[in-house]
């Protein structure tokens, strides 16, 4: 009999590289990903819901988000883990930890080292050995000053075919861009002058993958990170890295082709690795990289973030709870990732055909009016459109569309509480859990925009505000933790558990989650405004003669000659089991 792997193998790399030979092709990814002293399983991991659970939650965090000026960052950081974290939140993406020279680490000099600033491989070890570790492959380009690309400049083997070359005479035209600076760089080389290909910035140079020795070096960095105790791997703008002149150059087949090759890859390791896509993109095409339950394990739920965002501040989870009913659940063995704010911002490319322009005007004018800041993107028509929204989520719900108020916590609690109790894996970026303010500071000091969501945390000076249980930071993490545990514990939270949307009242967002083990279900019940509002009982079929608890609260809710009622930004969470 035929092995299934190697033939399955064979059929990716003939769609993605027809000129070469496959087989000679497939022993060098195998010799790639498992070198000589590892083996692949004889077996694929069967896809199944069990690579996760209704305890896993994570937190998203660069490396040195805390620093004291004595400490190694990354010593810190598991100080902070343990010390605040340990026992509610299970794992950790820490963004990448890399050498690097710009975009605050995206812009990788060398893949194989750790950042000397911030620690070395034995440090990253011992975090993943207390929490689950996700690492960045960051794929799609590397730094301008990296040895690969001086290698390139020089016109060194192999690196002379690494990069991704075309002509300023070139058609562009349809290039999907998520920035506004030219396209290509020109650049002096051994061989001539070359124009480079920079989707992000010119110090961030984009690779060819074309050549199938970039995917090869890119496997051996992959075997790196999972043997330093990696986990989950974050697949890196990974909708870019397929190029071909006179396209979008976004989405191609050979992309969704690469992504099922290290998907294979994945399911045949010994380790439990998880492929997670980060592609900041509409919805539909953001959906496409679950693939037949071939490609990731794991994909961002992009929209959540600016859908919440204006639900939050227009006090009308109208449009969320459309977007939501229609959202398929996640095929077996697949899972989303929900999050309110990562370490870029909010993008808006997701709320695209989603939130009527007009309401994408209005949450930008409260953005901007709480402090915030917003980076554009160049269209195919030379105009521009808003790319992200750079503000910490905590800042960005300072108030509403009426105005700043005193509301500003529950608010944001209210917020935080959906992401937790929706279809999926919760994570939460540091500046979440800490309800960081924006960093005004760092933006006039660096020039960046998004530095505004990048603060850096004095350890001491943030151990202090956490022991005061009356500063912002204590409260909002301590009641995050308290709704975190809550939430672990219930089989109906599980992420693949069964989801529906509740038509309710528009200021309500609402899901009814089940779960066959212990027969759980739970009416997770969020009012995203600022008035009280009353549920009849028999709008969400609550079963009358069945005991139904609030677990946020812990009271009773009966089912019969009494409305439940929802102060400004409450949240119920109202299960048959306490």
């Amino acid at each position: 009999m035929r092995d299934p792997f190697l033939i399955r193998l064979h059929d990716l790399l003939t769609q993605i590289y027809p000129d070469h030979d496959p087989a000679e092709l497939s022993q060098a990814v195998q010799h790639a990903f498992w070198p000589e002293g590892t083996a692949r399983r004889k077996r694929p991991r069967t896809p199944s819901n069990n690579l996760w659970s209704e305890r896993d939650c994570m937190v998203i965090t660069y490396g040195n988000s805390i620093r004291d000026g004595q400490h190694k960052p990354l010593d810190l950081l598991r100080d902070f883990l343990t010390r605040h974290l340990k026992g509610v939140i299970n794992g950790v993406h820490i963004l990448p930890f890399f050498p690097f020279t710009s975009d605050d680490g995206f812009a990788v000099t060398d893949y194989r080292t750790v950042n000397p600033t911030l620690g070395d491989w034995p440090d990253i070890q011992r975090i993943a050995k207390q929490f689950k570790l996700m690492s960045d492959l960051v794929l799609n380009h590397v730094s301008s000053q990296s040895t690969w690309f001086n290698e390139y400049r020089q016109g060194h083997e192999p690196y002379d075919k690494f990069f991704f070359e075309a002509s300023p005479e070139d058609d562009l035209s349809e290039v999907v861009r998520p920035r506004t600076h030219p396209l290509l760089r020109e650049v002096n080389t051994a061989n001539g002058t070359r124009h480079v290909w920079c989707t992000f910035s010119h110090d961030q140079v984009d690779l060819d993958f074309r050549n199938p020795e970039v995917l090869l070096e890119f496997l051996r960095v992959t075997r790196l990170h999972i043997d330093n105790g990696v986990r989950i791997v974050r697949l890196d703008a990974v909708a870019f890295i397929w190029k071909e002149i006179g396209t979008k150059s976004i989405h191609m087949p050979q992309t969704h082709a690469i992504v099922r090759l290290m998907r294979l890859l994945a399911d045949f390791a010994q380790e439990p690795v998880i492929l997670l896509t980060e592609t900041n993109v509409p919805n539909a095409e953001n959906l496409s990289y679950f693939g037949n339950r071939n490609e990731a394990h794991a994909v961002y739920n992009f929209s959540l973030p600016p859908l919440l965002l204006h639900a939050m501040l227009s006090g009308s989870a109208k449009y969320l709870n459309r977007w939501q009913a229609t959202m398929p659940p996640a095929q077996l063995g697949c899972a989303y990732l929900n999050f309110s704010a990562s370490h870029d911002g909010i993008g808006m490319r997701p709320a695209e055909g989603i939130l009527p322009p007009a309401e994408t005007e209005q949450v930008i004018d409260c953005v901007k009016a709480h402090g915030g800041l917003v980076s554009m993107r160049s269209l195919p028509n030379g105009g521009q459109s808003p790319y992200e929204l750079n503000i910490t989520f905590f800042d960005a719900l300072k108030g509403t569309m009426k105005g700043q108020d005193d509301l500003q916590i529950d608010r944001f609690l209210a917020a935080q509480s959906i992401v937790m109790a929706l279809e999926g894996i919760p994570a939460f970026y540091i500046h979440v859990l800490l309800a960081t303010s924006n960093d005004l500071a760092g933006v006039e000091k660096t020039g960046l925009n998004r530095a505004i969501n990048r603060h850096r945390w004095d350890y001491p000076a943030l151990n202090a505000e956490l022991s005061d249980p009356q500063s912002t930071q204590s409260r909002v993490l301590t009641e995050m933790k308290r709704r975190i545990s809550i939430r672990g514990r219930q089989p109906a939270f599980h992420p693949n558990a069964t989801q529906f949307t509740l038509q309710l009242d528009d200021r309500i967002f609402g899901i009814w989650r089940q779960s066959l083990e212990r027969d759980q279900s739970i009416f997770a019940l969020h009012n995203v405004s600022d008035e009280t509002v009353e549920i009849d009982p028999v709008s969400i079929n609550l079963i009358d003669g069945h005991d139904w608890y609030d677990l946020l609260t812990g009271e009773a809710i009966h089912t019969h000659g009494q409305k439940i009622q929802l102060a400004p930004y409450q949240c119920r969470w109202i299960s048959n089991h306490l």
